[in-house]
């Protein structure tokens, strides 16, 4: 008997569940910790009780025994609305500690994830690769869109329509009409945006089951999907299947082509980073990004264009889109089911042609996000949809540097911006949000609404919400401004050169002069957990992970 068998079984333990049912022979059961977010605060996991009652009943029908437990559950839309929204990224760190505090030190088996909105999915797959121990995720669904004159609206409209009116921009209905009826049930944001882009980078990376993402929140296939999901994590643990095994180099690009392919969210760059760091590899994602380079884009939901997040989900979603790259990837990939990709994709019929276009008449050629370095930045990252040549792809103009979002918003209110300007917000990296708080995106919604999108550059250190996707936008900036990057010794005047085609941005000031220039450290206060975020993130290289694996002794940065 094992170490790890002796300490499961201790008369303690089994005196403690004893007490809640369990008889003696459940004590010899496979162990099954069903990860449940679920939360009354925001629609995106309001339904997870619902779907984590019928994942415990078929796990014990298949012979496991389940074991719920809650974690963090945070949401952009609620959970944004304190300290500049540092709380966001900040929670997908709280969410995979949660699961190793109370799964790894209770020495379970193996675990079921119910996954939902932005940071669920990333927070699961790093407590995954963290504990390593046999884990499968339930994708949670999206939520329903509503209907106004029988003309489509969703919280995107209402997001864009509330920052336009300010800018005299008028929406395509009332805003207060348009939040009665954007969302009509359970489950996350509709559209190409940070959840449905890692609902179906989880089953590229093949941690859950195939055909499963994207899926209508709460419907009659996500609970059938979850019941055989609570099927097969048993068997998992029976196999030892470990997500060390799954999340391969492999792995990780079917995972890029897949965002590449449906021109998904940047948030998930860092998200796959931080899964590679807490699986102990050295894989490098940036780098890998630009070796996929060539990926075009082959369905355009919305934000990148018109298609519906229903359509792509009834065209076959992830699993569609998996087979049409599958010249591309690497199908020898070991997924959750125990077989490789190539196994799962065959004999796969994709249901019709309009909606994911096959790699010979793609939508737009790749990339739909590129990374850029240079003189201004180790990485960053920039995402450009459909590349028609409705945004610019090469800009060159004088910085208008801005500390705060609000201060940056009101200098495009009052017509301080100009055509031409590279519009510099920062402080609002991992450390200097802390936790890419301060919500970049309201900056690009108010260029957008103020007409400048199009004659005008944006470059943060933040972070951007998966629905935005308008004009020619940098983000991720690193290293950021308050560890004294060159975005934090930038100043006003001063040339910034963007170039796609070149994967560049540069800052036309020379290296002694940005050298000797002072830079202000913290701008922004943190308390509390933000405070320990700061004092422990590590940089975007590694997705801003708080503690490397293999060694919990970090420096500060």
């Amino acid at each position: 008997m094992t170490l790890r068998s002796l300490a499961a079984n201790t008369p303690g333990r089994r005196a403690n569940w004893k007490a809640l049912g369990l008889s003696a022979e459940d004590m010899e059961k496979p162990k099954i910790a069903v990860v449940n977010s679920s939360s009354e605060l925001a629609i995106c996991y309001a339904h997870l009780d619902g779907i984590a009652k019928i994942v415990k009943e078929e796990i014990r029908a298949a012979g496991g025994v389940p074991f719920e437990v809650r974690t963090a559950a945070p949401s952009d839309f609620i959970t944004g609305a304190a300290k500049r929204g540092s709380y966001i990224l900040a929670g997908r760190d709280i969410i995979a500690n949660d699961i190793e505090v109370q799964v790894e030190a209770a020495l379970l088996d193996g675990m079921i994830c119910l996954t939902s909105c932005d940071k669920t999915p990333p927070g699961h797959l790093m407590a995954a690769a963290r504990l390593n121990i046999p884990t499968i995720l339930v994708i949670g669904g999206y939520q329903p869109s509503g209907e106004i004159d029988g003309e489509p609206v969703d919280v995107e409209d209402v997001w864009s329509g509330s920052v336009g009116e300010r800018f005299g921009a008028k929406p395509k209905f009332p805003v207060r009409d348009m939040a009665e009826n954007a969302i009509m049930g359970p489950g996350v944001c509709a559209g190409m945006a940070t959840a449905n882009t890692m609902h179906c980078v989880v089953e590229a990376l093949g941690m859950c089951l195939p055909g499963h993402a994207p899926v209508r929140g709460n419907s009659p296939k996500m609970q059938a999907n979850a019941r055989e999901a609570a099927r097969r994590i048993v068997e998992m643990v029976h196999e030892d299947l470990k997500p060390r095994q799954i999340l391969t180099e492999g792995a990780f690009r079917n995972a890029i082509a897949t965002v590449l392919a449906v021109s998904g969210s940047i948030n998930a760059i860092k998200h796959l980073q931080a899964t590679a760091v807490e699986a102990e590899t050295d894989i490098d994602i940036f780098a890998l990004w630009e070796e996929m380079a060539d990926v075009p884009v082959l369905s355009a939901v919305r934000p990148t264009g018109d298609i519906r997040i229903e359509r792509f989900e009834d065209a076959g979603g992830a699993r569609a889109t998996l087979k049409r790259l599958e010249s591309r990837i690497e199908t020898s990939a070991l997924t959750c089911t125990g077989k490789t990709l190539a196994e799962n994709l065959a004999g796969y019929q994709i249901p019709g042609p309009d909606v994911i276009r096959p790699l010979t008449d793609p939508v737009g050629p790749g990339p739909a996000i590129a990374i850029l370095k240079g003189s201004f930045a180790e990485t960053a990252v920039v995402r450009l949809g459909i590349r028609d040549g409705s945004r610019p792809e090469e800009f060159r103009g004088p910085a208008r540097v801005f500390e705060d979002v609000f201060a940056c918003m009101d200098a495009i209110a009052d017509g301080v911006i100009q055509p031409g300007d590279v519009v510099v917000s920062r402080n609002q990296g991992l450390k200097g949000g802390p936790a890419m708080g301060g919500s970049a995106s309201l900056v690009l919604f108010a260029l957008d609404a103020a007409g400048l999108a199009k004659t005008t550059a944006f470059v943060t250190d933040g972070q951007l919400s998966g629905l935005c996707l308008k004009g020619l936008t940098v983000a991720e900036v690193a290293p950021e401004a308050a560890t004294g990057g060159p975005i934090g010794k930038v100043q006003d005047g001063d040339v910034i050169a963007i170039s796609v085609a070149r994967r560049s941005i540069e800052i036309e000031v020379s290296a002694e002069e940005l050298a000797a220039r002072a830079w202000p450290g913290y701008v922004n206060a943190a308390t509390g957990y933000l405070s320990n975020f700061r004092e422990a993130v590590r940089p975007m290289s590694t997705g801003g992970v708080l503690l490397p694996t293999k060694d919990r002794s970090i420096p500060r940065a």
